[in-house]
């Protein structure tokens, strides 16, 4: 599990890393947990604490992306023109929205007739790449204010509700209210992330990227994570508590303890409500702080996932969809009929014919096994000829 040698830094691509590979866990219950195709997981009538954490844990993951991207993007400019990164920035962001709605759709259907067409979270890294980059011409500290303002203001917008088609109600889908439009008679478009907070939280993650200059101190920079870490919990805590705003829906008591528990962490996603921002980014920092001198076997293999987050994304979708109709075709003496028929929502018809949570569990651990070598030869292929200009769009 030797890693060549790379300039980037280890701590964000291990959180990355270790994001991505959750992530996964979260998708393989999607396409192969019986229950998936009946019951959304957070669900408080029919849920476990193990279902609800399960899928609670994979919180963590599109605001680290997301986050990530802004970091990222500034260590990157931080050697180059703010020229050069606008125009990175503003290509990549569209780039994305392009492989969001070109190949992802089509990854998770494998319907060639694009019938639905889903905006998920490589669309929202996309719009908020491509706004980031007007905004990197603005001084850090009105940068930071404009990440505060979105990520924290944005849910006294939750009463805004607007339906229809109309140019202003698509905007507001786009923006801030999950919502589908038609596309002519056959196809539908899903706002499935609504951009507001992401472009808030990008913005935020642009500016943390200032702890990891050449010449900061390093013990600075773990104070900054702790405190910042912290902060968040405390906060998600005593507006949790408060619970009057920073969430769509307010958690309330239940006719359990447990139950009770679950409603005061079952937070808004779509779109992330600030509460859900807190206790996924607090969690999230202090990973950060503790990754800072992390290195053993397990990280060179976590973090091999981390730098090429792209093209994992992309092969572990594949992967995971192909593994559920095999697993159809394997263990159903009907396989091919059953595939035949499941003509509408491939990823709840596969998951109908799906399988008990510890199965979840160890088809997960099996695909992150499977990707190690076509991640890791990829990651090694990219280090070894940075001069392809194109390496950094995948």
């Amino acid at each position: 599990m030797t890693l060549v040698k790379s300039t980037r830094i280890e701590s964000i691509d291990l959180l990355r890393g270790l994001v991505m590979v959750l992530m996964a866990l979260d998708h393989v219950r999607d396409y192969f947990h019986f229950d998936a195709a009946v019951h959304d997981p957070l669900d408080l009538d029919t849920t476990t604490p193990v279902l609800f954490f399960t899928r609670f844990i994979t919180h963590l993951c599109a605001p680290v992306f997301v986050f990530l991207a802004g970091t990222s993007a500034f260590l990157y400019g931080s050697n180059r023109t703010k020229a050069n990164l606008f125009k990175f920035l503003f290509t990549r962001g569209l780039w994305l929205i392009v492989l969001e709605i070109g190949i992802n759709s089509l990854n998770w259907t494998f319907d060639f007739t694009y019938s639905f067409i889903m905006l998920q979270v490589i669309w929202a890294i996309g719009v908020s790449m491509v706004c980031l980059s007007f905004l990197i011409f603005l001084p850090r500290k009105i940068i930071a204010l404009i990440g505060i303002v979105l990520v924290a203001g944005h849910n006294s917008l939750d009463t805004v509700v607007l339906e229809g088609q109309s140019f202003h109600s698509v905007i507001w889908y786009m923006l801030h209210q999950a919502n589908g439009i038609p596309i002519g008679e056959t196809r539908t478009l899903f706002f499935g992330y609504p951009v507001l907070p992401w472009i808030g939280l990008i913005a935020l993650g642009y500016c943390l990227g200032a702890l990891y200059t050449k010449g900061f101190s390093p013990s600075l920079r773990k104070t900054w994570l702790w405190g910042l870490g912290i902060g968040s919990i405390l906060l998600f805590f005593i507006l949790r508590g408060i619970n009057v705003y920073g969430d769509l829906v307010p958690w309330s008591a239940q006719d359990t303890t447990v139950k009770t528990v679950l409603s005061f962490f079952k937070v808004t996603k779509y779109p992330p409500s600030l509460a859900y921002i807190l206790i996924t980014m607090g969690p999230s920092l202090l990973l950060l702080h503790a990754f800072e001198y992390v290195k053993n076997k397990f990280s060179d293999f976590i973090l091999v996932f981390g730098r090429v987050p792209l093209f994992y994304y992309f092969l572990h979708i594949f992967v995971i969809h192909i593994g559920a109709i095999i697993g159809v075709l394997l263990f159903h003496d009907n396989g091919m009929a059953l595939l035949s028929a499941i003509t509408e929502n491939p990823i709840q018809g596969l998951a109908a014919q799906g399988y008990s949570l510890f199965t979840v569990f160890a088809v997960w651990l099996g695909i992150i096994i499977l990707l190690y070598v076509p991640c890791k030869r990829y990651m090694i292929y990219k280090i070894s000829h940075k001069n392809k200009w194109w390496l950094s769009y995948l």
